[in-house]
């Protein structure tokens, strides 16, 4: 296999929007209910090198909706940092975007790839593939109303007869993105099936701008391997990133040294996540903190020992105390199951 400090270091890109330059990036994807501020600063920690919100609805934003405002929050810490936003009308689109740059985010990223039903009966997320024209129209609006530079998240089109990536790419370069994310899936498959990379590179052939690639990363070393097979400019990480932060930083250190970085122990592990939890408090109130981060369990504690009880105990407490006693306990028991086990 080869490695970036290897004779083949040509095949590893740096990845340029606007005033952020990164190389060989790694990228934390936009999803919904799981890119809040606390996992974005957990995955920056974890070396995630430009992190991406939830999507934000522009109705919402013009209509000040309380849900919307709320993911317009950033931290220093977190840049560089993109706010992603979706809809199906141009005007609105334009307004929402002046207030998100007013957030602060280093660039706007448009949503043209959401899948779900209710995102594309409003003719916008994955909708926009059944109308090209139209995605390029309001890419051009944004870019020519906000500063900042704004790039796009697609998929390769709405249906296996109907993949309208290379057109698309082309549009969007046209419009005046700065850079486009391919989710290399249909629209139609949703999360299912198996993501086509071999995508990418005929994606590049036709454009200039930077391609960002998505889809079926799961590991390192699916990172490297997008590297080398599709000649990339940067490997964006979606659902493989929820509850294993860790991941970016194995990611990071696999494509500067051509080793793997050290597993987290079990301990690590168990204080991310309730770091974590503690960073929701500040953003949310206790109760709602607690009962939205019980999705981030299962994968904190994959494979501990005995971690099943510990999940049915934590996904029913309400209070982070509860939770912080009873992840402190676990991991008590097991350095004592450690110490027994050497000892044996």
């Amino acid at each position: 296999m080869d490695t970036p400090n290897s004779n083949n270091e040509h095949k590893y890109a740096e990845l340029t929007i606007g005033d952020v330059k990164v190389q060989n990036g790694v990228l934390l994807a936009p999803m919904e209910d799981v890119t809040d501020l606390p996992f974005r600063v957990i995955c920056k920690r974890m070396g995630a090198d430009i992190v991406y919100t939830e999507f934000i609805s522009s109705d919402g934003l013009i209509r000040d909706a309380r849900r919307s405002i709320e993911k317009l929050r950033l931290a220093d810490e977190e840049h560089p940092v993109s706010i992603q936003i979706f809809g199906g009308d141009i005007d609105i689109m334009k307004e929402a975007a002046l207030v998100a740059e007013s957030s602060g985010p280093d660039f706007i990223d448009i949503n043209c790839g959401c899948w779900v039903r209710n995102v594309v009966a409003r003719n916008a997320g994955a909708a926009l593939l059944k109308d090209p024209p139209l995605m390029a129209a309001m890419a051009k609006a944004i870019v020519d109303t906000v500063k900042l530079p704004v790039t796009v998240k697609t998929r390769l089109g709405w249906d296996p007869s109907s993949i309208i990536i290379e057109e698309v790419a082309q549009r969007l370069q046209d419009a005046g993105a700065s850079a486009i994310t391919v989710h290399c899936r249909t629209r139609d498959m949703g999360h299912s099936g198996n993501a086509d990379w071999s995508w990418i590179p005929k994606i590049k052939k036709v454009v200039d701008i930077p391609v960002i690639l998505n889809g079926d990363i799961t590991s390192a070393d699916d990172v490297l391997r997008a590297f080398q097979e599709s000649g990339c400019d940067a490997v964006m990480i979606g659902r493989a990133a929820v509850g294993n932060p860790f991941i970016f930083r194995d990611a990071r250190h696999l494509l500067a040294t051509g080793d793997h970085a050290p597993e987290p122990d079990f301990e690590e592990k168990i204080r991310t996540c309730v770091e974590h939890l503690r960073l929701q408090l500040m953003q949310k109130t206790e109760r709602r903190a607690v009962l939205e981060f019980r999705k981030f369990y299962s994968g904190y504690l994959r494979g501990l020992y005995c971690a099943s009880a510990v999940k049915q105990d934590v996904q029913q407490y309400e209070s982070f105390a509860q939770v912080e006693d009873r992840l402190e306990a676990y991991i008590k028991f097991l350095h004592n199951h450690q110490v027994q086990n050497d000892v044996a």
